[in-house]
């Protein structure tokens, strides 16, 4: 192997854990708006809680009630995103890790 070929090899491995990494932090941000996303909707159920309980004089609410249904299908919907996230997030690293470890 000659020294130019080694060269274009160093290049494009790190060309390509420079693109794992920008994918890694993109996903790492999706994550975290999900996150925050879903502790917004945590808060909103507890408000509509609250609200159906003591303004609207409710004697209770349960999970059929349809806005305390909505919010919690929208909750459990965002946790879905996030799982698919995570799973992807963790394939990226692993990839990434595989590719180093060939490296050395």
């Amino acid at each position: 192997m000659t020294f130019s070929e080694k060269i274009r090899g160093i290049v494009h491995r790190g060309a390509a854990n420079a693109n794992d990494l920008g994918s890694m932090g993109v996903l790492k941000l999706e994550i975290m708006q999900l996150q925050s996303q879903s502790e917004k909707l945590i808060a909103e159920l507890g408000n509509e809680v609250y609200e159906s309980l003591v303004d609207r004089n409710q004697a209770s609410v349960s999970r059929e009630t349809p806005s305390i249904r909505d919010v919690l299908n929208k909750i459990e919907g965002l946790r879905a995103q996030n799982v698919l996230k995570e799973k992807e997030y963790r394939s990226v690293n692993k990839k990434r890790k595989a590719d180093l470890t060939a490296v050395e």
